[in-house]
C-alpha cells in the first residue's frame, strides 16, 4: 500500500485555505462576528494555520524523505498565493499601502522569473537567508495588521497595528535588498555556467 505524501497534502491544504482567508477578511459580517467570534481572530487563525503548514510540509518532507518534484513546484506557489492574497486583502481593508504591496508582490514575480530562467539553464539558486527573514517578517506583519484592524476604535488593537506597520516596512526593505542579492547571484551563476561551456552547475547554499 502506497504511503500518502503528507508534505504535498499540507501544501494543498495551504492552497485551499487561501480563498477561505479572503472570504473571512473581506466579507462584511453583521457586527464583524462569525459564530460569535470576531472575524479578525478567525482570519488571523486561518493565516496562522496556513503559515504553520509551510513549515510543516518542509519538515515532514525531509524527515519522511518525501521530497518530490511536484512538491518543489507547488510549495513556492502556495506560499506566494497565501501572502499575496493576504496583502491584497489588507489593501482592500485599508491597512496596508497599495504601493508597498505592489513592490512586495512584484518582487516575488521577478524572483520567480529569475529562478525559472536559471533552472532552465541547469542552475539552481538556493533560498537566501534574507528571503527566509522576509517570510518571517511577512507573517508578523500580516497577523499583526489583521489583529489591529480596529485600531481606531479599540486601544487593544493599536499595539498590533503599530507592530504590523513596522513589520510591513521591514518586509519592504528586506524584499528590495534580497531582490538585488538574487539578481547579483543570478548573474554570477549564469556567467559561471557560461564560463565552463554551458555545463549545469549547482551552487552551494550561501
Amino acid at each position: 500500500m502506497r504511503t500518502p505524501n503528507l508534505p504535498n497534502s499540507l501544501t494543498l491544504v495551504r492552497i485551499f485555505l487561501v480563498p477561505l482567508l479572503v472570504v473571512v477578511l473581506l466579507t462584511k459580517f453583521e457586527g464583524h462576528l462569525i459564530f460569535g467570534i470576531r472575524k479578525e481572530l478567525i482570519g488571523a487563525a486561518i493565516f496562522a494555520v496556513a503559515s504553520l503548514t509551510d513549515w510543516a510540509d518542509g519538515y515532514f518532507a525531509r524527515r519522511r524523505q518525501q521530497i518530490t518534484i511536484v512538491g518543489q513546484m507547488i510549495d513556492p506557489i502556495a506560499d506566494k498565493l497565501l501572502t499575496s492574497a493576504a496583502f491584497i486583502s489588507l489593501v482592500q481593508m485599508e491597512l496596508a499601502p497599495a504601493w508597498i504591496v505592489a513592490v512586495i508582490i512584484g518582487r516575488e514575480f521577478a524572483i520567480t522569473g529569475l529562478r525559472s530562467i536559471a533552472y532552465a539553464r541547469g542552475v539552481a539558486i538556493p533560498a537566501s537567508r534574507l528571503g527566509k527573514l522576509k517570510m518571517i517578517a511577512e507573517v508578523v506583519a500580516i497577523l499583526a495588521l489583521i489583529l489591529g484592524r480596529d485600531h481606531l476604535q479599540q486601544a487593544s488593537a493599536r499595539g498590533f497595528y503599530v507592530l504590523g506597520q513596522v513589520a510591513l516596512w521591514a518586509v519592504l526593505v528586506i524584499a528590495v535588498v534580497s531582490a538585488v542579492d538574487y539578481y547579483r547571484r543570478f548573474n554570477r551563476l549564469i556567467l559561471k555556467t557560461a564560463a565552463v561551456g554551458g555545463q549545469p552547475t549547482t551552487p552551494s547554499a550561501p
